[in-house]
């Protein structure tokens, strides 16, 4: 009889610690386009600033010389309504493969709900980047606002 009784206080031990991982999971991040694209959309909660209107993330790499040029663009943006995160690849691999990021630099733009407005892959001027932020953040603002926007292929 105890054997019993210790082997279903074992299995309910069991089955609460298999819960209470199960909720410590992240949930999957919305649905993303194929590899080789731009994320579609962002989990806010996995950038800085999840509560500003607006996001700029810099996907990089230790090795790409590239990066640190589009970081120090982007970096200019950030105020109390833009956030900027730079998201390098050795120390947020997790949020690479999250977003199935296999291009650097990537750069993206998100509104406050995480959907993807503007993004870069590769350099990017200073003037395109910013243009491409006021554009998004306000509409008729950029003599150019096709700047950042997918292209038609």
């Amino acid at each position: 009889m105890t054997q019993v009784l210790v082997a279903g206080v074992l299995i309910v031990v069991a089955v609460i610690v298999a819960t209470a991982i199960q909720a410590a999971r992240r949930p999957a991040p919305p649905t993303q386009p194929a590899l080789g694209q731009v994320p579609a959309q962002l989990d806010r909660r996995d950038f800085a600033s999840p509560s500003a209107p607006w996001l700029v993330v810099v996907f990089t790499s230790a090795t790409c010389h590239t990066c640190a040029d589009v970081v120090a663009k982007a970096a200019v943006l950030g105020c109390g309504e833009v956030a900027v995160d730079e998201a390098e690849y050795r120390t947020r691999t997790d949020v690479h493969r999250r977003y199935h990021i296999d291009a650097v630099p990537l750069l993206v733009v998100a509104d406050g709900a995480g959907v993807v407005r503007a993004s870069f892959v590769g350099p990017v001027t200073a003037t395109d980047l910013w243009a491409a932020v006021a554009e998004v953040r306000r509409p008729g603002s950029s003599p150019e606002p096709h700047l950042g926007q997918p292209t038609e292929s």
